[in-house]
């Protein structure tokens, strides 16, 4: 049986966007919100027959928020709406994304604050089950009035209009909508503000970004772990009673996982033996990994609060009949956590890269060969790969800059403060992406220590990664194209197969 998430506007989770957008989930409007969206359409309809002057409803958007708007011109005012606010540039969001768009634009309006009629909402859900994937450009959003441009992307199809991804052909979105046995709709009074003034673009991003995230953190504690042995490290730093004492639970985490992994380990050392201290880059590996899961734990609440939060303006209160205009669009909260996501994701690729540093060069790894090969100067083995670690961390740095702190006034300086909050979810999945690489670089090159330094009984965790690893990747004995065994490596990274695998063997959460 297909599996189906039931969406009402109060319950959608991290987990549920992901299992819709990459999994394929049914999604289905739970009952009880088909009232709650009938009687905020009621509300609306109301106002119409009245011909009562309500911002978005009877009057036009923005700096022209003063124009009011007849009865028989509001079909024309929304179509001209999603028509002109389709001001996407360059290229377009990955699949997984676009259905993340959708599923929490038809959330947000499963609230039953929007005033959107039920049909409108139905051709959204069944869009996405039916697999109709609007193409949605990257680039145009000021992050308030929310995600205006990639969301008028998205219902552009909804009209017939646009372009649509549908069983892997680009099609007309008219074409696309007939294909898949569905009909466009034709927008009624307040429908085209609706759905598109809301935060679902940053947030569809920001859902995807978090969720990989939240596995690169557990994977960076175990490649951490797999480098301390190959750099021979002392285990006495990452003691519970170290960490226990400062109270931080991101860092008490993180240094359990790596005890964890490297159980049974003859390769790590106790203080005094070999050395009385290893370099920030070891001993410190807690305290970094632990404040980045810290951080990241804030930015899923923040999240998950935002794709369950009605975003839109005005807002319909069908129990009192009230239409109140206020700025739920702006995507401030979401602009900061992202932000701060960004920043706790590049400390996690930066330190990775120093502890690959520590690997390859000869001053610094314990009496590992230089660059990990057996024969140097013939063979340059993983000298390269640092520089294309090191070349990513210092691109994180640039794109770790806050968009937050940015602002550009537009609609005629109506709307004079915006967030950039599409900017900072879409650079914080950037930085992602290249701290995956960095950590399977980090990977392939603890894996090569282990190799040179000689037979030894491995972690009960780092075996398993070690033989992941050694599954897809060989020991590099001569030199060969690197490239290849880093997209194996980050393939695997990215797979999650690493973190179920250990949690499994570890019995534990990591």
């Amino acid at each position: 049986m297909m599996k189906e998430i039931l969406i009402d506007g109060q319950h959608l989770t991290i987990d549920d966007v992901v299992n819709v957008s990459r999994k394929g989930y049914f999604v289905a409007i739970h009952p009880e919100a088909v009232s709650g969206i009938r009687n905020s359409r009621d509300t609306v309809d109301r106002y119409v027959s009245r011909e009562e002057v309500v911002y978005g409803i009877t009057t036009g958007f923005g700096r022209f928020s003063d124009i009011v708007i007849s009865s028989d011109e509001t079909e024309m005012l929304q179509k001209n709406l999603i028509m002109s606010h389709s001001c996407g540039i360059g290229s377009c969001f990955d699949r997984d994304v676009v259905r993340a768009i959708m599923l929490l634009r038809a959330n947000a309006l499963c609230k039953g604050y929007s005033g959107v009629r039920l049909e409108t909402v139905e051709l959204l859900v069944d869009m996405l089950n039916r697999g109709v994937h609007p193409l949605i450009p990257q680039k145009g959003s000021l992050g308030a009035s929310g995600d205006l441009a990639p969301l008028a992307h998205m219902v552009l199809v909804m009209l017939g209009e646009g372009l649509a991804e549908y069983e892997n052909e680009v099609l007309d979105g008219n074409e696309a909508l007939r294909r898949a046995g569905l009909k466009p709709v034709t927008l009624s009074s307040k429908e085209g503000l609706a759905l598109i003034n809301g935060t679902q673009a940053m947030t569809g991003v920001g859902s995807i970004t978090l969720h990989d995230a939240r596995c690169l953190v557990k994977t960076a504690d175990m490649i951490a772990a797999m480098s301390l042995e190959a750099l021979t490290g002392i285990i006495d730093a990452f003691d519970s009673r170290i960490h226990e004492v400062r109270g931080h639970m991101g860092q008490i985490k993180s240094a359990s996982n790596i005890v964890r992994m490297v159980r049974g380990s003859e390769y790590v050392t106790r203080q005094g033996e070999l050395r009385v201290q290893d370099a920030y880059a070891l001993r410190c590996t807690p305290q970094v990994h632990g404040a980045c899961r810290d951080a990241l734990g804030y930015v899923w609440d923040v999240v998950e609060k935002e794709i369950n939060a009605a975003t839109d303006n005005p807002l319909i209160f069908p129990d009192s009949g009230d239409v109140l205009s206020g700025g739920n669009f702006h995507g401030e909260p979401v602009a900061l956590a992202m932000d701060f996501l960004g920043i706790a994701l590049s400390e996690l690729g930066n330190i990775s890269e120093r502890r690959l540093e520590r690997l390859v060069n000869p001053q610094l790894s314990n009496g590992l060969p230089a660059f990990l090969t057996k024969h140097g100067g013939l063979n340059s083995g993983f000298m390269i790969t640092q520089y294309s670690a090191a070349s990513l961390v210092s691109e994180n740095k640039v794109l770790a800059h806050p968009a937050s702190v940015d602002s550009i006034p537009s609609s005629a300086n109506q709307e004079d403060h915006v967030s950039m909050g599409t900017i900072a979810s879409r650079k914080a999945m950037e930085i992602k992406d290249n701290v995956a690489a960095i950590l399977a670089i980090e990977l392939l090159a603890a894996a090569q220590a282990i190799d040179l330094r000689g037979n030894r009984k491995l972690g009960e965790g780092t075996q398993a990664l070690y033989d992941m690893i050694r599954e897809v990747v060989p020991p590099l004995e001569n030199d060969r194209i690197m490239h290849r065994d880093m997209e194996k490596a980050v393939g695997l990274v990215n797979s999650g197969r690493l973190v179920e695998t250990a949690e499994k063997i570890l019995e534990i959460i990591l």
